[in-house]
């Protein structure tokens, strides 16, 4: 694949003894929505992590934006500039109201003019429908909206790449939605985002391919109609059948 944004090769994570990552080959081109399946515990949240520097893998390399980072890398700062990550809690600043959420990673990081950055954070604001909530403490949101909120943050850093780890686990069913909305019409401006989700229907419509994890493994690789309706491998099957009887 060509104009690739992110490529990991063969990368090992372990928690001691236990081998959470086995032998990660994959990649996300530009302009690509790579969405990661699996079971509870099979490596994918631990991947994202990986993938930002949250988690230090012992072997394997990443590429990302064209640059390789090893597991001796240290600059994650910087990297985490293009990489953006949003993640099940909101992690937003109480004491501060959005706006200032919004502007204190470009300023104090990027070192980016205020006017500049204020206008973007407004822009975004008004295209997930929160721009009435400039000034309002998070006190004052919604779970939906926090979660919004969460990913305007994100995006006013002008990432490469954004991780979605989750992030509509929190929130109640009848708010799921808008949050899934936002990424779906990031899917539209074109960027390029490695998701992990438990919403079937959603990976379905967003994903232009489907990575299925197993126990630190990668299974099988698809498109979204491949993987649902024929998924190749037994374990992938398994698990869409138990899906489907829950659901």
């Amino acid at each position: 694949m060509e104009n690739l944004i992110l490529q990991i090769e063969n990368l090992h994570k372990h928690y001691g003894t236990f081998h959470a990552l086995r032998d990660i080959s994959l990649c996300v081109g530009q302009q690509e929505v790579v969405v990661l399946l699996g079971p509870s515990g099979c490596g994918k949240s631990t991947l994202l992590r990986c993938v930002n520097g949250l988690e230090h893998f012992e072997s394997g390399n990443l590429t990302i934006d064209g640059e390789q980072i090893d597991s001796h890398f240290k600059d994650w700062r910087r990297i985490r500039q293009k990489v953006g990550m949003v993640f099940q809690s909101y992690e937003l600043f109480e004491h501060l109201n959005v706006l200032d959420n919004l502007l204190l990673g470009p300023i104090k990081v990027q070192k980016r003019k205020r006017d500049e950055v204020e206008a973007e954070a407004r822009a975004w604001l008004a295209k997930v429908g929160l721009e009435d909530k400039l000034h309002a403490y998070s006190s004052e949101l919604s779970g939906g909206q926090k979660q919004r909120i969460a990913i305007v943050r994100s995006l006013c850093m002008n990432p490469k790449l954004m991780l979605f780890d989750e992030v509509t686990a929190a929130l109640d069913p009848e708010i799921v939605r808008e949050v899934l909305d936002v990424i779906l019409g990031l899917k539209r401006e074109g960027m390029s985002m490695l998701i992990v989700t438990h919403e079937m229907g959603f990976a379905r419509a967003v994903a232009n391919r489907i990575v299925f994890m197993d126990k630190g493994e990668i299974v099988e690789i698809a498109k979204p109609e491949e993987f649902f309706v024929r998924p190749k491998t037994e374990r992938a099957q398994k698990f869409l059948n138990l899906f489907t009887y829950h659901s």
